[in-house]
């Protein structure tokens, strides 16, 4: 260029020259992130947020590299001034790129370890703006002999200027800072803020987000978070202690409703079993009993979800044994009015016994299992009414345990309506198998423990909500009180059966050899049925 360029022109020259400056180092920003940066800002890889973090100062590095060039500054006609200038950004650039490369090193090895950052967003990027602002004063007081006490002294005034119109926004920061030094809360935690509660999902310098069970994205600004009070329900780990109150009605033994309570709570996985679930008597008044339940789980977003279900089974268990809620007083002297009227107790019982008898037709109970007759009923329509009518139709919830393998059981179910499904744990080789099965409508379990009296083999869960008839030792025995044959025809099909299934039996650890023997010979099956009937006999 001319050396006798007007100061007018080199202004002009200078302005544009600071343009096509920037303009190269955003072009090598841009270059870098196009090769490198290949996923939007929630799917980048640690290797892609580091790149991007360092692409600006790279770019304003190379932009100052090759404004050093001595040929270069011989071909410009610029003022000294100017090109000190350049030195100072020159110099502030490669500052900025080596604070920039050890923030995102750390950042970096933290990533590589699946470490959260130990310092929240808002502290880290308070802490590199006052670096930033540390490097630039000192190199405009040492590279450009500039006085920076008018600046600082101005700087004062304007952010106390600044902080008057800005209050609210300041105390967002200073609350945000205050919160996360604190360590009240962390990204991923369940808290409650008010009435409101959720998994945090993001603080910033002005507000905390959480979202809630309904999937709502809820906006606090952090000064409104540090006035509340916060209960996290992630801390100092991840129990939670969970509350279920029930109300039953008052006549219902408490050592009853209470140990249906704990039962319903162990049967739930997601109940922590350590610390043990815990029942109480609450209070009682006019309209009943008030009994909590208190139990800890893991996972606090899924509360409702486990009170729930420990609600429904609590409904089944209540409705099994008899256990009332209290009812309005209408609800109750209907009630009363329905029971004291003859015809109506008669027709329900008569449909009762109807449906039960059909459910015990259409069954595998009692069925010859080989020869001629292989699936016939070995009993009269006269005795399938006789036990309908002592049987018990019982609703299960879906997950309920009807017995376990190794307990000892006086009783069978027929499936009525619904599924269950069995599992058997054995042992072969000093090894432990499982093996399961499913039986629908019409099939029976635990009738092997009702015939032989050995231990459950198997245990037993409802796959979905049922409708079940048990049968029980004493109904069993009224029925072999009125047909003494049967007991022989009972002890040739169980007997037959369990030899042919003798091989799995001897691995189940449960039985005892006395339980194999007792299971598969005819004439100890005959013993245990004769003591049945001797014992519930009038």
């Amino acid at each position: 260029m001319a050396k006798n360029m007007s100061p007018e022109l080199r202004l002009y020259v200078e302005i544009l020259f600071t343009l096509i400056f920037l303009a190269a180092a955003g072009f090598v920003q841009a270059l870098l992130r196009r090769a490198f940066v290949r996923h939007p800002v929630s799917r980048r890889t640690p290797w892609e947020n580091a790149v991007a973090r360092l692409s600006f100062p790279l770019g304003l590095l190379a932009a100052s590299l090759i404004v050093k060039w001595p040929a270069f500054r011989e071909a410009l006609s610029l003022s000294p001034r100017y090109f000190e200038i350049l030195d100072a950004v020159f110099i502030f650039a490669v500052i900025f790129f080596l604070v920039r490369m050890m923030d995102a090193l750390l950042q970096l090895f933290y990533a590589k370890k699946g470490c959260p950052f130990p310092l929240p967003r808002v502290l880290h990027g308070f802490i590199l703006l006052v670096i930033y602002l540390a490097v630039v004063f000192a190199v405009l007081d040492r590279f450009l002999r500039i006085d920076i006490k008018p600046l600082l002294a101005g700087s004062a005034i304007l952010t106390a200027v600044i902080g008057l119109a800005l209050q609210g926004v300041l105390s967002n920061i200073l609350a945000g800072m205050s919160l996360h030094y604190t360590k009240s809360f962390s990204r991923g935690d369940w808290i409650r803020v008010g009435d409101a509660e959720g998994v945090v999902i993001d603080t910033n310098w002005r507000e905390t987000r959480i979202i809630d069970a309904a999937r709502n994205i809820i906006i606090f600004p952090n000064s409104e978070v540090a006035s509340r009070m916060i209960t996290n329900y992630s801390l100092p780990d991840n129990l939670v202690e969970v509350v279920l109150t029930v109300k039953v009605g008052s006549d219902a033994p408490p050592a009853a409703v209470l140990e249906v309570l704990d039962e319903a709570a162990r049967e739930v996985p997601d109940v922590v079993l350590e610390p043990s679930p815990k029942a109480r008597v609450a209070g009682y008044n006019d309209l009943g009993m008030s009994y909590v339940l208190k139990v800890h789980i893991g996972d606090y977003s899924r509360k409702d979800d486990i009170i729930g279900e420990i609600a429904r089974l609590v409904w089944y268990k209540f409705q099994r044994r008899g256990i009332e809620a209290p009812l309005q007083l209408e609800s109750k002297v209907r009630q009363v009015l329905g029971a004291v009227k003859p015809e109506g107790r008669a027709a329900a019982a008569a449909a009762d016994q109807e449906r039960n008898s059909q459910d015990l037709a259409r069954s595998s109970f009692l069925r010859v299992q080989e020869g001629e007759k292989a699936g016939g009923m070995i009993l009269s329509e006269e005795e399938i009414r006789d036990l309908a009518s002592r049987a018990r139709r019982v609703a299960f919830a879906e997950k309920e345990v009807l017995f376990r393998q190794g307990e000892r059981g006086e009783n069978c179910y027929l499936v009525a309506r619904g599924k269950v499904r069995g599992e058997i744990i054995y042992e072969e080789d000093g090894k432990k198998f499982t093996t399961d099965f499913e039986i629908g409508p019409g099939g029976i379990v635990g009738e092997m423990s009702l015939f032989t009296g050995i231990p459950r083999t198997a245990t037993v869960v409802v796959r979905e909500d049922a409708e079940l008839l048990e049968v029980g030792a004493e109904a069993f025995a009224g029925l072999l009180v009125r047909n003494p044959a049967l007991a022989e025809a009972v002890a040739e099909i169980v007997s037959g059966r369990n030899k042919t299934n003798l091989e799995m039996l001897r691995k189940i650890k449960e039985l005892s050899s006395k339980d194999l023997d007792g299971s598969t010979n005819k004439k100890s099956i005959l013993e245990y049925l004769k003591k049945l009937v001797h014992m519930f006999k009038r």
